[in-house]
């Protein structure tokens, strides 16, 4: 009961950004306050409480990650023991709601997130729905409380089980048409994470073996193969060396793709890509990323135009940013780059 109640919370709050809860919250969620006090003496390891300004009674779970889980279990539950997709309950539904629409409400919401709040979420919600992970909860459950509402759930019959696979089977053919279709490198590479949690890594193992027999540089990639790429590419535990963009035979689109990259290399070579100002907003995250490989970077003749330039400028005066060395020739740059790269070269961050 005291996790189902942390569930609902860590949810509804999820949904807002909210890390901090306050009394009302609480109460929103079915938590009476005194109730909190005993949940952050007995949870200590997933709830605590706090005192804010003025004195005032604050409450948060330990982690992030742990809000993530709780706020996915809800969710998950709430389908499969109440019939109730918690992501869509304004808009009307069918009579049984299957777990593979929570599943794509789910990917829907998590895409319209601005600052990916909802990444992490969507991964736990997908993995717990399948079956070791459900028996080895309901295991877990079963030992504490046999009346547990949660418990019940996990020993179902194995004619739900296959129900769930069939959903599963749905979920992952979604996902990867939304990795066909969508244009974001950041939104695909948390796709494939998504596909990771469910064991499926059909996409992935295709790029590894054309990278293994050396087919990969002659052939044409489409867009999500690029996605495949760079995931497999980022996965590694090695950073690369050299990373040049033009060694893929790819459109602009899936260059696009495969900028995640630069995350993980030394030297990058983007130079004549097709690139533009968005890709810059990658490239940049890349260069403020806490210990950041990144020493050499070429973007000449790209059409990145002095906006995209100011873009770049942002991961150039992180204090994370270690680049010895920048290349811009015929990027479509103004006067007004000028001052732009001569205020980042001054920033106290600079390196």
């Amino acid at each position: 009961e005291i996790i189902l109640k942390l569930g609902q919370l860590a949810f509804l709050q999820l949904k807002k950004c909210n890390l901090i809860f306050y009394e009302e919250d609480l109460r929103e969620s079915g938590i009476d306050v005194s109730e909190a006090s005993v949940y952050s003496g007995v949870c200590t390891e997933i709830f605590k409480e706090e005192c804010g300004l003025d004195q005032e009674k604050v409450y948060c779970f330990v982690h992030l990650s742990i809000q993530e889980y709780l706020a996915a279990l809800f969710a998950f539950l709430s389908c499969v023991n109440e019939n109730r997709n918690v992501l869509r309950e304004s808009e009307p539904h069918s009579d049984i709601v299957q777990l593979s629409e929570l599943h794509r409400s789910a990917v829907d919401q998590a895409f319209q997130s601005k600052n990916g709040h909802l990444d992490l979420f969507l991964r736990f919600l997908l993995g717990l729905s399948l079956d070791p992970i459900q028996t080895l909860l309901g295991g877990l459950l079963t030992q504490t409380h046999k009346a547990n509402p949660i418990a019940t759930f996990f020993q179902r019959p194995q004619a739900q089980t296959e129900s769930r696979s069939k959903s599963i089977k749905k979920t992952v053919q979604y996902i990867k048409e939304k990795i066909r279709e969508e244009s974001s490198a950041e939104r695909t590479i948390n796709l494939f994470h998504c596909l990771n949690e469910l064991n499926d890594n059909s996409l992935v193992k295709e790029i590894q073996n054309s990278l293994r027999s050396g087919k990969l540089s002659g052939k044409k990639l489409e867009p999500d193969q690029c996605s495949a790429l760079a995931f497999v590419l980022l996965m590694s535990e090695e950073i690369l060396d050299e990373f040049d963009l033009k060694t893929y035979n790819t459109s602009a689109a899936g260059y696009q793709r495969l900028l995640p990259v630069t995350r993980n290399c030394k030297k990058a070579i983007l130079n004549s890509c097709d690139l533009t100002e968005n890709s810059c907003d990658i490239v940049a995250s890349a260069l403020q990323l806490s210990n950041s490989p990144l020493r050499e970077l070429d973007l000449s003749y790209n059409n990145l135009g002095d906006s995209g330039l100011k873009l770049l400028c942002a991961g150039l005066m992180s204090p994370n940013c270690e680049l010895q060395r920048l290349g811009l020739n015929s990027c479509d740059l103004t006067e007004k780059s000028c001052d732009i790269v001569a205020s980042a070269l001054q920033s106290s961050n600079s390196p």
